[in-house]
């Protein structure tokens, strides 16, 4: 005998199987120390394993995108002839997250989904959210046209059109050009977009180039550099395994030795066969025309030729082909870390057949998050309530379809909501509610395996393989039993009727 429950019913019989769910879903939390595998991977065949240097080896606090943000915001002031006023913003450490996008021309910034559609709500002109409508307006919908899409780097092939912010150090740039477009809006500043954004962008540069922040962390290295014994123990681990190793960093040396000698010890170069300084990635990855050049430990350029690298020695710029050519590490063999999904993994797996690992410290947090029982709560009964929209939007009767409306708007609700517990401005670094986000798009292609620092290598030997997840293509079948919460409460596609019980 089959019962039949009006539409209605329905809501309440999910939730309480939901609730009931939810301690189970709880106990399978994920492990944040967890490497994660885009394409499979043995360490066994790993030989030379190879380093970027600023949030790969060295992690820094908060602390210094606040001093970031402060000197480049005194920059545009005293040397660009910004406002006085803009003394009065303070970096907002909260405001944006890695892999935004930045309309140029609109001054705009956003979070885009892989398939180049703007999350709405995620859109914003200074610090202030730009409403849906105005957004569909501007851009005719919420998609974004290939063309003025940012290539491989994060750079729009059409000059100054959508850049993308790729690099931790980003950080304090989108919120110094949310601030600075803030301030102009509220005093009815007439502005051109365009030239702020060069102005920003360059002041940030000058941070970095002219030594200010590299001088600044050297100066209180404990105030800015957490402590990294556990980057430590990953070298020594390697060292005693008989893995090559070697340091390919932007950075300059006296900075680079200045935070090894905190997080490894004086003794750290002879841990690593090559190392090599201002490599100005991802130029070295492409330019062959850039010699290496020999940098004594006063940081005097010497002017010989180099017909080897040697262990001990520090290097400056150079090339990848040259460094193949006097090494011979090549291919799969090689795994190099780096943070930078653009300037440090793409070309490697692309061109030369390195495997990649991205640094991505964002995910610790997150994870943490998704292992709450309120984010799984959120999430659980927001796939049911999905697939019960899904299934039940063919009863066209007013009553079934009044009903449908209800659970829509609550959907948009649960949606924001979900969005809001990772970061209330933009969400999470790799979702944009159901899909993938630009930025996990990347990573997918060009990381082989993805961890939130390096010190995750300390739980797996070095003969692990990596598998990554067979997750089902959307006409495939999945293999394993069903976990759905609708399809475990077997809706009938009987019109405006389920199966709720039978005998």
């Amino acid at each position: 005998m089959t019962v039949l429950v009006p539409l209605y019913h329905i809501r309440p019989i999910g939730l309480t199987y939901i609730l009931d769910l939810i301690p189970v879903i709880c106990t399978n939390s994920v492990n944040p120390d967890t490497i994660f595998a885009n394409n499979e991977m043995n360490l066994g065949d790993i030989e030379i394993y190879g380093f970027d240097y600023d949030y790969t080896l060295a992690f820094y606090s908060s602390q210094l995108h606040t001093l970031i943000f402060n000197i480049a915001r005194d920059i545009l002031i005293t040397e660009h002839r910004y406002p006085e006023g803009l003394r009065e913003y303070e970096y907002i450490p909260n405001f944006a997250v890695r892999g935004l996008h930045y309309d140029v021309q609109k001054a705009l910034l956003m979070k885009i989904d892989a398939f180049h559609y703007i999350q709405l709500g995620t859109v914003y002109r200074g610090l202030h959210p730009v409403p849906d409508e105005e957004v569909i307006a501007m851009y005719e919908g919420s998609h974004v046209p290939l063309e003025i899409m940012s290539d491989f780097y994060g750079k729009s092939s059409h000059g100054h059109t959508m850049k993308q912010y790729m690099d931790i150090f980003s950080l304090p740039e989108m919120t110094l050009l949310s601030c600075v477009n803030d301030f102009f809006m509220r005093h009815n500043i007439d502005y051109e977009p365009v030239h702020l954004y060069k102005d920003v962008k360059e002041a940030i540069g000058d941070v970095h180039v002219k030594g200010i922040m590299y001088r600044a962390v050297e100066a209180d290295i404990e105030k800015y550099i957490c402590y990294g014994e556990q980057s430590h123990a990953v070298l020594k681990k390697l060292s005693e395994n008989g893995k090559k190793m070697f340091l390919i960093t932007n950075s300059p040396f006296d900075f680079v030795d200045r935070g090894m000698n905190y997080i490894v010890g004086k003794d750290w170069r002879d841990l690593f066969d090559v190392v090599i300084v201002q490599a100005d990635k991802p130029g070295f990855f492409n330019d062959r025309r850039k010699p290496f050049r020999r940098v004594t430990d006063k940081g005097v350029l010497l002017w010989d030729r180099i017909h080897r690298l040697e262990k001990g020695q520090i290097y400056k710029q150079g090339n990848l082909y040259e460094f193949l050519r006097l090494t011979g590490w090549r291919g799969s063999k090689v795994l190099y870390f780096g943070d930078h999904i653009y300037s440090d993994l793409a070309d490697l797996t692309l061109k030369h057949g390195w495997r990649t690992g991205a640094i991505i410290p964002e995910l610790r947090k997150e994870i943490k998050i998704m292992n709450t029982e309120q984010y799984v709560h959120l999430m659980t009964w927001l796939q049911a309530l999905t697939g019960l929209i899904e299934h039940m939007q063919v009863y066209r009767d007013p009553a079934s379809q009044a009903v449908v409306q209800e659970w829509i708007k609550e959907r948009e609700t649960m949606r924001s909501q979900t969005k809001d517990i990772f970061n209330a401005q933009f969400g999470s670094l790799f979702r944009t509610y159901h899909n993938p986000t630009y930025f996990s798009r990347r990573l997918s292609r060009f990381a082989d395996i993805y961890m939130a620092s390096i010190s995750c290598l300390l739980n797996y030997d070095f003969q692990h393989t990596f598998f990554p997840r067979r997750t089902p293509l959307q006409h495939e079948s999945t293999f394993w039993p069903e976990q759905s919460p609708v399809a475990t409460m077997n809706i009938s596609s009987e019109p405006h009727r389920t199966k709720a019980d039978s005998d």
